[in-house]
């Protein structure tokens, strides 16, 4: 524990402090957000700019753009979350197996990879989506079993070494089961470089979320995505510049600070880094 601290560096306090900030915004919205994102519309303070009771503006329909900021946070890292988590089960899970069955179903899992890798995540999340229907509960299946390639490449790679090691050929010979070996030594020493791939993909997921709510196949109206309301926003980015850059700079803030955040874990992380 004490090596961890000592090993703490400039990009993952920062990025941990950003990303607390949008968390924190995100948990105490309904406490902090002085309107209600969707319900509280008049058009009479349409394209308001920032000033007085509307600290970041309004919309086009007269709602309180920093409420919405403050509620997109909420759905932003919520899909985040949960479609990072089901890319980091289905990766590991198939990069343990190729890593430690080898032979066959190594090959068929790398060019499961190979062929996942070689179409664009974007790409392929709107074919899903277009064909299933724009949704979050669909935008957690598009995205959620599109960007598992780089946790099971990692994977593979990580229990390809440790299975060599003197600790897990020592467990086969006291008749330790595959199941045993795979979940109590090599799991537990491959953590780190999967936790640093969660972090950036967690990232990457908010950030192809946005993409394809600005593109108008994500989280649809009224919800207050920050991909929608960029949309929305270029439309009137002469007139009403706060509507796009406002939700610009949350998304920048967010995606940022899981970077810096990832890139901070991945130098603690990483068995080869020495401390200067």
């Amino acid at each position: 524990m004490k090596g961890f601290f000592k090993k703490l560096n400039l990009q993952l306090i920062i990025g941990t402090i950003l990303v607390l900030i949008v968390a924190l915004a995100a948990i105490f919205a309904p406490y902090i957000a002085p309107f209600d994102p969707i319900k509280d519309a008049n058009l009479l303070f349409s394209l308001e700019a920032p000033g007085g009771e509307f600290i970041l503006g309004t919309d086009v329909q007269g709602r309180d753009i920093f409420s919405r900021i403050l509620f997109g946070a909420r759905l932003s890292l919520m899909i985040g979350i949960i479609t990072q988590s089901i890319n980091t089960l289905i990766g590991t899970t198939l990069g343990l197996i190729a890593g430690f069955a080898g032979g066959k179903i190594d090959a068929l899992i790398v060019n499961l990879t190979n062929m996942m890798l070689s179409i664009p995540a974007l790409i392929l999340a709107l074919a899903i989506i277009s064909a299933i229907g724009p949704n979050i509960i669909n935008i957690f299946i598009a995205l959620g079993f599109t960007m598992w390639t780089w946790t099971c490449r990692v994977t593979r790679a990580q229990t390809m070494a440790v299975k060599e090691k003197t600790y897990v050929e020592s467990a086969r010979a006291l008749g330790s089961s595959r199941i045993r070996i795979i979940f109590r030594h090599i799991l537990p020493n491959i953590l780190g470089p999967i936790v640093v791939i969660a972090t950036l993909g967690t990232a990457s997921a908010i950030l192809m979320e946005a993409s394809l709510s600005f593109l108008g196949v994500g989280v649809q109206p009224p919800n207050p995505s920050w991909g929608v309301m960029m949309s929305r926003g270029r439309e009137h980015l002469w007139t009403a510049p706060w509507y796009i850059i406002y939700p610009g700079i949350a998304l920048v803030i967010t995606v940022l600070g899981l970077n810096l955040m990832g890139d901070g874990l991945r130098d603690i992380l990483d068995p080869h880094y020495k401390t200067k």
